[in-house]
């Protein structure tokens, strides 16, 4: 059987639409604390002041949505709404 084909480089190709993708910044923190600052689930729900299940949440959710911004081409969008709904 021939081997796969090996991937150099990869572009994804922008849609049409600009639609954003909006990421939550808790979102963004579970991500740099877990992927950038290798701390655990457990210790990242320390440091956020949530259970290591809503890390875990946050993670599957933020992982998703870069991934859907890079393959599909999307902006990325922070979302810095402070205000809380009533």
């Amino acid at each position: 059987m021939p081997n796969p084909s090996k991937v150099e480089r990869f572009i994804p190709e922008p849609k049409t639409t600009s639609e954003s993708i909006i990421i939550e910044p808790a979102e963004v923190e579970a991500l740099r604390l877990v992927d950038l600052e290798g701390l655990s689930q457990e210790e990242a729900g320390l440091e956020m002041g949530v259970s290591r299940g809503t890390v875990w949440r946050f993670l599957q959710s933020a992982r998703k949505k870069v991934t859907q911004a890079l393959t599909e081409g999307k902006p990325l969008t922070i979302n810095n709404n402070t205000e809380h709904p009533k």
